[in-house]
C-alpha cells in the first residue's frame, strides 16, 4: 500500500513539473517573443515572406528546438524521443501563444485571407517557441541537469551558439535600421565592427566572470578558447546573419558592399547572441 501511494506521489509530481513547464513554456514566449509580436516589420513579412523562405525557416527551428530540448527541455530528457516531444510541444506553444496575440492585437482576424493569417502566425511562432524553450533555464529553478557535470559536444556548442545569433537576428534582421546601417558604414566603421563584436563576443563567455562563464584551466593558452570557440562563433553568427537577412529579403537590390556592411551589421548583435546562449544553455 505504502509503495502504491509513494507511486502515486511520484506520479502527480512529475505531472506538477510538466505543468509548471508548460506554465514557463508560455511565459518565455511571452516574455522573449514580444518585441517581435509587435513589430511591424513582422507582420508585414508574414504577408509578403516568399512561403518557400517561411518553410524553410520552419524546418530549420525543428531541429534548434531538438537540441534545446535535450538540453533544457520543460522536464528532464533522457532520449532524444523524448527531446523531440519537447521540442514539438514547445513549438505548439509559439503558435498558440502567437495567434492568441496577434488577434488579441487585431493584427490577424477573420477577415484577412488565411494563407495571410497563416503566414503571420508561422513567422512569430519561430522566436516564441525558441522563447517557450528557453523558459526554463530563464524562469526555471535549476530543476534540469545540472550543466557543470556534463560536458557539452564541441558540434552542439556551436549549435546552441547558432541558436543564440538566430534568435536575436529575427528581432532585428526585419528591420529598415539594418540597411541604413549599412549604407552609412564605411570600410573602417566594418573593421571597428568586426573587432568590437569579436572582443565582446570572446570578453562575455571567458574574461569578465559572469554566472554561467567558462573559465580556462591555468594551463590553458590565452588562445586556444579564442581559436576553438570565439572565432568559430563569430563565423557562426555571420553565417545566422545572412541567412535572417536572405530569409526576410532585405538584401534586395544591395551592391555586394551594401550587402557585405549589412551582414556586419547584423552580426554585431548577433555575436552577442551566440555568447549569451554559451552562458545561459
Amino acid at each position: 500500500m505504502r509503495d502504491q501511494t509513494s507511486s502515486t506521489e511520484g506520479e502527480e509530481n512529475e505531472t506538477g513539473d510538466f505543468v509548471t513547464g508548460l506554465a514557463r513554456g508560455v511565459a518565455g514566449a511571452l516574455f522573449l517573443a514580444l518585441p517581435m509580436l509587435m513589430t511591424m516589420e513582422m507582420w508585414y513579412l508574414g504577408f509578403y515572406i516568399a512561403r518557400e523562405r517561411l518553410l524553410l525557416l520552419l524546418l530549420i527551428n525543428i531541429p534548434l528546438l531538438v537540441l534545446l530540448a535535450h538540453r533544457i527541455g520543460f522536464e528532464e530528457t533522457f532520449t532524444w524521443r523524448e527531446a523531440f516531444r519537447d521540442a514539438t510541444i514547445a513549438y505548439g506553444i509559439g503558435i498558440l501563444t502567437s495567434a492568441v496575440v496577434l488577434a488579441a492585437l487585431g493584427i490577424v482576424g477573420r477577415d484577412m485571407p488565411a494563407s495571410e493569417i497563416a503566414g503571420k502566425i508561422a513567422l512569430q511562432s519561430v522566436p516564441a517557441s525558441i522563447g517557450a524553450m528557453l523558459a526554463r533555464s530563464q524562469l526555471g529553478q535549476g530543476t534540469g541537469q545540472d550543466d557543470d557535470e556534463r560536458e557539452t559536444p564541441y558540434h552542439t556548442e556551436l549549435l546552441l551558439m547558432a541558436t543564440g545569433a538566430l534568435f536575436i537576428s529575427l528581432n532585428i534582421a526585419p528591420t529598415e535600421e539594418v540597411m541604413l546601417l549599412a549604407y552609412k558604414m564605411t570600410a573602417w566603421h566594418a573593421m571597428a565592427v568586426i573587432v568590437l563584436s569579436i572582443g565582446l563576443m570572446h570578453g562575455f563567455v571567458y574574461a569578465v566572470s559572469f554566472i554561467g562563464g567558462h573559465e580556462l584551466q591555468p594551463e590553458t593558452p590565452w588562445w586556444h578558447a579564442f581559436v576553438r570557440f570565439t572565432l568559430p562563433g563569430y563565423i557562426v553568427a555571420l553565417s545566422v546573419s545572412f541567412f535572417a537577412l536572405w530569409i526576410f529579403e532585405s538584401f534586395g537590390d544591395s551592391s555586394a558592399t551594401e550587402m557585405l556592411h549589412s551582414l556586419i551589421a547584423l552580426g554585431f548583435p548577433a555575436s552577442l547572441g551566440a555568447a549569451a546562449a554559451r552562458l545561459i544553455l
